[in-house]
């Protein structure tokens, strides 16, 4: 059994303003994380979102073209839910994004534009917690993000960026992953829970996909286990988890 007296979470950073979120997928933000963007943009915290992809192959029944379209307006019904007015689209392609220099270049150039000192993301690693394969596309972008946060303040790095008048930006103090099996720092999800909810459940077409379940039961259910799970190691207050990289 695990001694979660001497693992405790640490709160997460708290002296910043704006915060860049960057994955692949529409909902990927709504299971990982969207009760802690709500307080923080209740505190008066700008979030903005980026997706490597519209998701267009994420719902076996609709076809890319019809599908794409949908979840992007899910997307954007949904991080309104939790105070994010923002919500950009790489175009990568669902399902096939590789790690490479142009994922790289987008995501310099999304944090160059946004100037963050704080950039989120979902799990890179190749499982969720040795049990489950995680997908390609989460690790790709995840791992790029990573990279990509010191890629945007090097200004020998994609150096057309700054043609195109995107200045090298060296603000960017934590990188902080959801969904880690090895998370280092929580957020207490209790006042943003019920937002959270509501911004899952926007993503209507594709949990109705998913599953049978009643949509609202399945979000609820999903968010506050997950949720419960870290209280042990957050002073019993149910958490958001993140492991957080200094930079």
């Amino acid at each position: 059994m695990t001694d979660h007296v001497n693992d405790q979470l640490q709160p997460m950073p708290e002296d910043w303003q704006r915060a860049l979120a960057v994955v692949a997928h529409p909902d990927d933000l709504e299971y990982g994380c969207s009760a802690a963007v709500a307080s923080w943009t209740d505190g008066g915290r700008e979030v903005t979102y980026v997706l490597a992809t519209r998701g267009e192959a994420g719902i076996d029944t609709i076809d890319p073209a019809t599908c794409g379209p949908l979840r992007e307006r899910e997307q954007r019904a949904s991080a309104a839910v939790v105070g994010v007015p923002e919500v950009e689209f790489f175009d990568h392609k669902d399902g096939v994004i590789e790690y490479g220099l142009g994922l790289r270049r987008d995501i310099a150039a999304a944090i160059r534009r946004h100037r963050p000192e704080l950039v989120i993301t979902l799990n890179h690693r190749d499982t969720w917690g040795g049990v489950a394969w995680n997908t390609p596309d989460h690790v790709a972008v995840g791992r790029a993000t990573l990279d990509a946060a010191g890629d945007a303040g090097n200004r020998w790095i994609f150096p057309e960026l700054i043609e195109q008048g995107l200045e090298p930006w060296n603000g960017v103090r934590w990188v902080a992953v959801a969904g880690s099996s090895t998370p280092t720092h929580a957020v207490d999800a209790a006042p943003g829970m019920e937002r959270a909810i509501q911004s899952l459940l926007e993503h209507r077409a594709y949990i109705e996909g998913l599953t049978d379940q009643d949509p609202e039961e399945y979000c609820r259910a999903f968010l506050t286990a997950n949720a419960q799970a870290a209280a042990a190691r957050f002073g019993g207050r149910p958490a958001v988890t993140f492991e957080v990289f200094s930079r």
